[in-house]
């Protein structure tokens, strides 16, 4: 792809305008509030709208911090509880406003779960649901099947996965639990929560879940095996979706996406049933069938693409926790002492037990377990809760050790590094809700405080929130579609200290530190794409910190 395709300054990095570096979404009224400074300073104020002080107090040295390269202080703004909109001042400069109130994360929980909506496929996006952002519809046309290229099958639907137009199981069943544990979670965050989309008669969350979901019913074969992914054989050119016309293959049945399939399933035919039984009973018998498959086929079945395709592989290397997370979702769903077993038994391959997707799936096992009122076994229950606490521990460590607050040492980050960091958040917060950790809510909203802005660069990760903000995400109709304002809600990938793309290595200078390895180009995807499955973690945090 030629890099004039995207008439860009090939010079221009990121850099803020602010000195000062706050979550720009802003704070709740009794939450800690941080503002850090990447520069040497000893006061600082905090000023309203109207320009006048209301605050002011000593800065703290935190010292040299590795990942970004600073040497950091920080000023504590928790004491400041009035409601309002504000601006922190030190040393000649200022930070970007933020604002404290009780709904603080109404915005950016409502963009980035309304960001699934933009991200629709086989269907056109209605100016009444889509804004400005509307388009005709898309990959409508029936797919042919790899294996056998005189069969074509009806494929349509589902979310376009990233800044491409593939659409992959193991990635989208990722994200999709993801979203329906938040919903389990945190119900009456999502109950309120009004996205403006065409489905009706359910909490909207649901209804964009759903629309996922059929989806991946589709993609389930008739024996239950699941095929892995459905894409053209190239990516598209930075195109608009209904421009897209290349023939859709679907590529062969992989035991990974089998199993995260049923998995998925076997979730959301629980939470279904309260809403829509028909569709709760076609996912268990789906769940069922695939699980069904994984125990005639008990052999890892991976995936590799064939010659002549660069779309997404997704990879893995095994597929024990994919069956793991599968035997607990149906352990939990049914109570049936042999799903137990056959999870219990995989336990001993050595996957890790917390880890949230899309690689290691394990922790969504474990979530199930954790959470099921099915009668548990207390060693196993215990050796579960033990791992949540024991990576939660070794995550504030890292997060204590980190002038910016974020729980990563310098070489987590990679591509997708703002995923991983709304993964760790999701740790802190079920070892608050599970196991009992109080502490680690602080911990999770340190996270989001660093997606929003309080980190090395003071961007915030989010498109459409806060003052200086990404805006040119690697996502096709995005760039395609000749608006300047990006859709809101999409969770950039964030800083990659090993750049995997031309563009990246073009505009980032060698020995830049990890933290600050970030370009807002759409050009880069192994700094800026965006994906389903790294917004689906940030929807489950945000709605965590916004539950009363």
């Amino acid at each position: 792809m030629n890099r004039k395709y995207f008439d860009r300054d090939i010079s221009k990095l990121t850099s803020s305008p602010f000195g000062i570096f706050v979550d720009q979404a802003g704070y709740t009224p009794d939450s800690i509030k941080t503002a850090v400074m990447p520069f040497e300073c000893s006061e600082f104020t905090v000023i309203d709208e109207d320009e006048k002080t209301v605050f002011s107090g000593k800065t703290k040295l935190f010292g040299y911090d590795e990942s970004s390269g600073d040497t950091v202080y920080s000023a504590d703004l928790s004491q400041l509880t009035a409601k309002g909109t504000y601006r922190v001042c030190a040393d000649g400069r200022t930070s970007a406003r933020f604002t404290i109130s009780d709904d603080v994360y109404n915005k950016v929980l409502h963009d980035t779960s309304k960001a699934f909506y933009f991200l629709r496929c086989g269907c056109g996006l209605d100016e009444k649901y889509a804004g400005a952002y509307h388009h005709l519809p898309c990959h409508c046309d029936p797919a042919v099947l790899w294996e056998d290229k005189s069969t074509f099958i009806d494929v349509k639907g589902g979310w376009h996965d990233a800044g491409d137009y593939g659409r992959y199981v193991t990635a989208g069943a990722c994200a999709c639990a993801h979203l329906l544990y938040a919903y389990k979670l945190f119900p009456k965050v999502f109950d309120r929560l009004k996205l403006n989309i065409p489905e009706k008669g359910m909490p909207d969350i649901l209804s964009e879940i759903k629309y996922e979901l059929e989806w991946l019913i589709k993609m389930q074969r008739s024996d239950g095996g699941v095929y892995h992914k459905v894409t053209t054989m190239l990516h598209a050119p930075f195109v608009m979706p209904e421009d897209d016309k290349e023939q859709l293959i679907i590529f062969p049945v992989s035991s990974m996406a089998t199993a995260d399939f049923a998995a998925a399933a076997a979730l959301a035919g629980s939470i279904y049933k309260n809403f829509d039984t028909d569709f709760a009973d076609r996912l268990i018998n789906a769940a069922e069938k695939s699980v069904t498959w994984l125990d005639s086929n008990p052999d890892f079945i991976g995936f590799e693409n064939p010659e002549g395709c660069n779309t997404g592989g997704y990879y893995e290397k095994d597929d024990y926790s994919n069956r793991y997370w599968a035997y607990a979702e149906m352990y939990s769903l049914t109570g049936e002492r042999k799903y137990h077993d056959k999870m219990k038994a995989l336990m001993s391959k050595g996957f890790p037990l917390t880890e949230l997707g899309y690689w290691e799936i394990g922790g969504l096992g474990s979530l199930a377990y954790i959470l099921t009122d099915r009668p548990k076994d207390e060693q196993l229950y215990k050796q579960i809760t033990d791992a949540f606490s024991g990576h939660g521990e070794h995550l504030k460590g890292l997060s204590d050790r980190c002038g910016y607050g974020t729980a990563m040492s310098k070489e987590y980050y990679g591509w997708g590094s703002n995923m991983l960091v709304m993964k760790n958040a999701m740790i802190f917060a079920i070892n608050d809700l599970i196991c009992g950790d109080k502490e680690s809510k602080k911990y999770a909203r340190r996270q989001l405080d660093y997606l929003l802005g309080t980190n090395a660069l003071g961007i915030s990760y989010v498109t459409g929130t806060g003052e200086y903000r990404t805006n040119n995400p690697h996502l096709r109709p995005a760039f395609a579609d000749g608006i300047d304002e990006c859709i809101p809600g999409m969770v950039a990938g964030g800083p990659n200290g090993r750049p995997a793309d031309p563009y990246a290595e073009e505009v980032i200078p060698k020995d830049t530190p990890p933290m600050k390895c970030y370009a807002d180009d759409a050009a880069s995807y192994s700094l800026n794409e965006i994906t389903i499955y790294w917004n689906s973690p940030a929807v489950f945090v945000i709605a965590y910190l916004s539950d009363k």
